[in-house]
């Protein structure tokens, strides 16, 4: 790992790209997940799924092996939003929806940190949709953690939209009329080069779309199911129950064939859509997967991954986690410094606010 002699966030430096300052190679840290914490008394309501997810969190931080200072945790508005006051690494509380836009204003200004987006069904799909979409679109180096509880929480229990058809809330007391998001559907529809699913209750899954994540290259968008106990407890209990879990969830893996529970798989259906499949009467299927979709995230083309997103159902019959897709394209980042240099060689400006100043720009007053 390398760190900008200009200082951390908030201080003096800038970009290494973009205030050409000097990267003073040093070891990689060795830090536990007590260095994480802060010393903040977490407040969340009891059983919520919030706790489960800074678990894992805190503790897969130390596998970055990025000093605390180059790891920065930015929220919008929320219960989920309270992450940066309890993860000890620099940290930006901001305003409703606004998270991702933050979050690209810093990743592009500071290619050395590790910058994480921490919003919620409500924070990143309403107010915050358009920002969400296009950091995707574009590419930005920052991974974006989506709890969706399918509920407003923070606000006490009005519809979002990850609501059911006909959900009965405080604000919509005979039955929400919208049509829900599906988040995975929508990141992929903004063409993000990568895209996952996990459970804020199975720590190991969770962990481990955390490090894919990381290891990318690129924007990252990871949307967990997550448990609100107050205003919509047990939202995702059929993902959850032991006797129910395993003929339910769809665990993706790269390189293997797409089935689950006993004897179920996946296959190509009409018009490129997927359709579930029993294969428990076909020893060669059920043995080696033979006509079964295998499951391929590095595909260019996102339209296997969205059809495998259109397999959710509302009762969670047939429910996809792991990662969706996971593809190599420019980051913003790369590319916006890139350009600043040529611009820089063509002018022979070395000083990024002599460029700025440096085309036709007038002086008032």
């Amino acid at each position: 790992m390398s760190e900008a002699t200009g200082g951390p966030v908030g201080g003096s430096g800038g970009s290494p790209r973009l205030a050409s300052l000097r990267l003073v190679p040093q070891a990689p840290q060795k830090l536990s997940t007590r260095e994480f914490k802060t010393d903040q008394e977490v407040r969340w309501c009891p059983g919520c799924g919030d706790y489960a997810i800074l678990a894992a969190f805190q503790a897969f931080l130390p596998e970055l092996e990025v000093p605390r200072e180059n790891v920065v945790v930015i929220s919008g508005i929320g219960c989920s939003s309270r992450f940066p006051h309890y993860v000890d690494t620099y940290g930006f509380h901001s305003i409703h929806g606004r998270a991702p836009a933050i979050a690209t204003g810093l990743a592009t200004s500071r290619p050395d940190l590790s910058v994480w987006v921490i919003t919620g069904d409500g924070d990143g799909l309403s107010i915050g949709g358009n920002h969400l979409i296009h950091a995707l679109r574009r590419n930005v180096n920052i991974k974006i953690l989506l709890f969706n509880n399918r509920i407003y929480g923070l606000t006490k229990g009005q519809y979002s939209p990850t609501s059911e058809l006909g959900k009965i809330t405080k604000s919509t007391p005979f039955g929400s009329l919208d049509a829900p998001f599906n988040p995975i559907s929508l990141a992929l529809g903004a063409d993000a080069t990568f895209v996952a699913r996990s459970i804020d209750s199975d720590r190991k899954h969770l962990t481990s779309v955390l490090r894919a994540a990381a290891d990318h290259d690129g924007a990252a968008f990871i949307e967990i199911y997550q448990n609100c106990p107050i205003f919509n407890d047990d939202a995702f209990a059929p993902l959850k129950e032991p006797g129910s879990r395993d003929d339910r969830l769809i665990r993706l893996e790269q390189g293997k064939p797409v089935r689950f529970g006993a004897g179920q798989g996946i296959r190509f259906g009409t018009h490129g859509s997927l359709e579930v499949t029993d294969v428990s009467g076909d020893p060669q299927a059920a043995d080696t997967g033979d006509g079964l979709v295998v499951h391929d995230a590095h595909r260019s083309d996102p339209s296997y991954a969205f059809a495998l997103s259109r397999l959710d159902a509302e009762d969670f019959a047939h429910t996809p986690i792991g990662v969706f897709r996971q593809v190599q394209r420019p980051a913003y980042d790369t590319l916006m410094a890139e350009q600043i240099d040529t611009a820089r060689a063509g002018r022979g400006i070395s000083d990024l606010a002599a460029l700025l100043t440096s085309g036709d720009t007038w002086q008032i007053g």
